[in-house]
Formats: C-alpha cells, structure tokens, sequence
C-alpha cells in the first residue's frame, strides 16, 4: 500500500506522462487536489517513489533558463501502474460496501 500523498504524486505524474518534473507535478496536484504542497514535501516523495521502484528519473538536456541545471523528468514504472491499479481497486471496494443510508447522508 502507499500512502494517500504517494498516490496524488504517482497519479500527477502519469498524467503528466513525458513533462513531469517538480514544477508540472506541483501545479498539477495544487491545480487538481485544490490543496497547497511544499516543494519539499514533493521532492521527499519524489525520492521515496523512485527508490521503491514506482518511478524512475532521467536529466534532461542543460536549460539556459534555468542557469544551466536540467530538469530533472520523472516516468511511472509498471510497478508503479500496478500499485496505483491496487490502491484503485481498494478505494472502489470501500465505496462499493458503503451502506446506502451512508451515500444518501447529506
């Protein structure tokens, strides 16, 4: 299992699929979850994603913009797909068990 931020992360940058770096990935969960993120807490995430094999990272090309430091590109792995495929099917089972009355509170 990951955790709910792990998931938020994973999910940003598949759809981001070939433009996810920190910048895109943040803007992409501010944009979607409507919640502020620390760059920090991102990168952290980043980290422990990629060092349990859900992404992998490559450098890009030197970027004059950026004072000659590449962007650093993160891709989903196909461990990381299946795990958000698993976390996927979870969540629907909770929402499939939950009692009508439950759906219908207000």
């Amino acid at each position: 299992m990951i955790g709910e931020f792990e998931e938020i992360v994973l999910l940003a940058v598949g759809v981001l699929h070939g433009n996810a770096y920190g910048v895109t990935i943040k803007e992409e969960i501010e944009r979607r979850a409507k919640r502020d993120i620390s760059v920090g807490a991102l990168q952290v995430t980043l980290r422990r994603l990629e060092k349990k094999g859900f992404l992998t990272s490559k450098h890009a090309e030197p970027d004059t913009t950026r004072g000659g430091r590449p962007k650093l590109f993160f891709t989903m792995t196909a461990y990381g797909k299946k795990t958000l495929q698993e976390a996927l099917e979870v969540r629907i089972g909770f929402w499939k068990s939950l009692p009508e009355t439950i759906l219908k509170m207000n």
